[in-house]
């Protein structure tokens, strides 16, 4: 060491602030690898986060959770329902008992079968029977992973529970990260005992959607997004939801194309060279997911290739 400088001419404090700033790098790519392994191994076979999966590898959505708490003006549940195929329907609303048994039976014929999910018909989370179901699952099919999709209302307050219960993967509806925009979507919520509306409705479930997603984010379950692409409304606003969605480290991103029903009956469905606009235009700030078959309350089976309904 010269005149307080070491060889490579550098003070020690110099030195050692390199050394720090060197260890704190390969620290956080160690954390980054492992936590990118972690993402791998709950998504490499969940038809719904890879694609690759979806070819050889199915899920069972058991439809125990027909109370909603909000009222999105495109949907239309029905929970009698064997002709259709789209979100918001079942054939018949099961309890956990009913499910739990469908669960052994098809298990005992398809081992193809990897994911457990709970979808509905209405919202998961304002469903005692979801978690009830959930910890039948877990104690009964401890190797299967479960998987939920959620409006996020009650994200926040649920988040615990479902970590508790193991739930691996979550879907989160998010149409809209301005509550103007989004107060165009939603006639009301139903929060805490009290119907909102409005703007004051739009405001609450946007501020618990974002909580929740970011909180199941830090918890290390792996989220995807929904957000249904509604021609006239928010069409032109999708990249403001994929950076947002880049920002708080969620998954991945599905834009569903809008099913004109209820409310929103006479709007039309975006074209597929628009969702594909869309897709590209939102594909730089977060991966797009391109293979949803936009699947009913009660789908069991490869995507694309159901079962029949409500038997195994």
């Amino acid at each position: 060491m010269v005149g307080g400088k070491d060889q490579a001419g550098k003070h020690p404090g110099e030195a050692n602030r390199a050394k720090e700033i060197l260890d704190t790098i390969e620290r956080k790519e160690g954390v980054e690898e492992e936590v990118a392994r972690e993402v791998y191994r709950k998504i490499k076979a969940h038809p719904c986060y890879s694609e690759q999966a979806s070819h050889k590898f199915g899920r069972m959505h058991l439809s125990v959770a027909p109370r909603c708490n909000i009222y999105c003006n495109y949907c239309l549940r029905k929970c009698d329902c064997v002709n259709e195929s789209r979100p918001g329907v079942t054939s018949r609303v099961l309890t956990p008992l009913e499910a739990i048994d469908m669960v052994d039976r098809v298990m005992a014929k398809h081992s193809n079968i990897r994911v457990i999910g709970i979808a509905g018909p209405g919202e998961p989370l304002y469903n005692e029977a979801t978690f009830e179901t959930l910890r039948l699952v877990k104690g009964r099919f401890p190797h299967l992973q479960t998987c939920l999709s959620s409006n996020g209302l009650l994200l926040p307050e649920k988040l615990d529970l479902l970590c508790e219960l193991g739930v691996s993967t979550l879907t989160v509806t998010l149409n809209a990260v301005d509550p103007k925009l989004a107060m165009k979507i939603y006639s009301w919520v139903h929060y805490q005992g009290k119907y909102l509306r409005g703007l004051e409705a739009a405001e609450r479930l946007l501020s618990q959607q974002l909580a929740g997603i970011k909180g199941a984010v830090d918890a290390g379950i792996v989220v995807k997004v929904n957000t249904v692409m509604i021609p006239s409304i928010n069409e032109d606003r999708l990249v403001e939801v994929a950076q947002k969605c880049q920002e708080m480290g969620v998954y991945t991103m599905n834009i569903m194309p809008l099913i004109p029903q209820a409310k929103f009956v006479e709007l039309r469905a975006p074209t597929p060279e628009e969702r594909k606009k869309a897709q590209d235009a939102c594909s730089p700030s977060i991966r797009q997911m391109g293979h949803c078959r936009q699947c009913r309350a009660d789908a069991v089976g490869l995507l694309g290739q159901e079962l029949p309904l409500c038997s195994p």
